[in-house]
């Protein structure tokens, strides 16, 4: 394969600080992983990064729209929520289905526990 030379991305980037930023951006999103935009199998993520840039595949514009867009630490919790809140009903459905009692009486299994262990010492 061709050598990517700082001379072909700069055709496609206005300085070279911009060159880095971008090129540094990319190497995340790839390391993170992101689909190379070019064949090149066997390059480190700093080449493919380079060849897309130097392909114009990447550019200042278009980096952010390759990013993976992370939901909110409050999203999460709402989701974490309400999968709970679906596993619940769905024990609750199969409850009432199967007519079973979730009644659980674990105070008695933790003072047989402690007796055990005394006995032990």
């Amino acid at each position: 394969m061709a050598r990517v030379t700082v001379e072909d991305c700069l055709k496609n980037v206005e300085s070279r600080f911009h060159l880095v930023h971008l090129a540094v951006r990319r190497v995340l999103q790839l390391r993170s992983g992101n689909a190379p935009l070019v064949k090149a199998p066997k390059n480190k993520e700093v080449v493919v990064a380079l060849r897309e840039i130097a392909a114009g595949k990447v550019t200042v514009e278009n980096i952010r729209q390759f990013e993976e867009v992370k939901p909110l630490p409050e999203a999460l919790a709402a989701e974490k929520e309400e999968v709970t809140r679906t596993e619940v009903k769905e024990i609750m459905d199969a409850q009432a289905e199967l007519g079973a009692s979730l009644e659980y009486d674990d105070s008695a299994d933790f003072e047989d526990l402690d007796e055990t262990e005394q006995s032990e010492d």
